[in-house]
């Protein structure tokens, strides 16, 4: 089977690039190998951070409507498992992941840019989640996601409506979180996740667990949940690190292995 989505390692930055022009459509095959991709970023430990990218042009306009549009209820009702277990699996990642967005990110691009812990968008950027134009509700974790980055009322208007969002409105709203020129996006997403992988992996798998899970639960399981990760990290060899620099080099010059 031909990849459509490809996993390049560089420097301790994975980079899950989707491949399948001219718009990224994100088919079940494709959706599968996403998972893997996934899957494999977060075993490795020569992955320290991970980039998703769709190129230059595009990220993702969405999934294959040609190919849903043949699917019955009893095919959906198959399918949607592995679909959001895919886009699940690089929510999970538990090392810092960052989703460079140029083009369009709509349907289940825009739901999978939400899988990432930031997005940096083109100044040529779209995002959406037009599912409800064509009679559905976005179903790789849209509602779910969307509403908790951005807040009910706005994910509500995006979902109801099925407009597209340009980047400058998206940054305002907290949709994405930095915009620069469309030649710029992978240099400023490579730039973020190389200053993350130089850093303590354990502290950020364990912030980036505590945030998401705690996001899932009550204010009381979360602080549980966070008292937990914090002890636990005292046995770790970054801890020792990167106390001892700060006590005898002043903070922020550790250096983590």
């Amino acid at each position: 089977m031909e990849r459509s989505v490809h996993f390049e390692v560089e420097d301790g930055i994975g980079t899950v690039r989707l491949d399948r022009p001219p718009m990224n459509a994100l088919d079940a095959a494709m959706q599968d190998q996403l998972r893997e991709a996934a899957e494999e970023a977060s075993r490795r430990p020569d992955v320290r951070a991970v980039i998703l990218w769709g190129g230059e042009k595009v990220f993702a306009a969405g999934a294959d409507i040609k190919e849903m549009q043949a699917m019955s209820y009893a095919d959906m009702a198959e399918r949607g498992g592995p679909l959001q277990e895919a886009f699940t699996a690089v929510a999970r990642i538990p090392k810092p992941v960052v989703a460079a967005v140029t083009g369009y990110a709509l349907g289940g691009g825009c739901e999978l840019a939400l899988c990432a812990d930031i997005r940096i968008a083109a100044e040529n950027a779209k995002l959406g989640q037009p599912e409800i134009l064509l009679g559905l509700i976005p179903g790789a974790g849209g509602t779910q996601r969307l509403a908790r980055l951005i807040g009910p009322s706005r994910a509500k208007d995006l979902i109801f409506t099925g407009r597209q969002v340009k980047a400058e409105e998206a940054l305002r709203i907290g949709l994405v979180d930095q915009v620069v020129p469309a030649e710029e996006v992978y240099a400023a997403a490579r730039a973020w996740a190389a200053r993350l992988a130089a850093g303590p992996a354990l502290a950020l798998r364990a912030a980036k667990e505590a945030v998401d899970r705690g996001l899932e639960t009550d204010i009381d399981s979360g602080l549980a949940l966070e008292r937990s990760l914090f002890a636990g990290l005292f046995a770790t060899e970054d801890r020792e690190t990167g106390m001892r620099s700060f006590v005898e080099e002043g903070p922020g010059k550790a250096k983590f292995r």
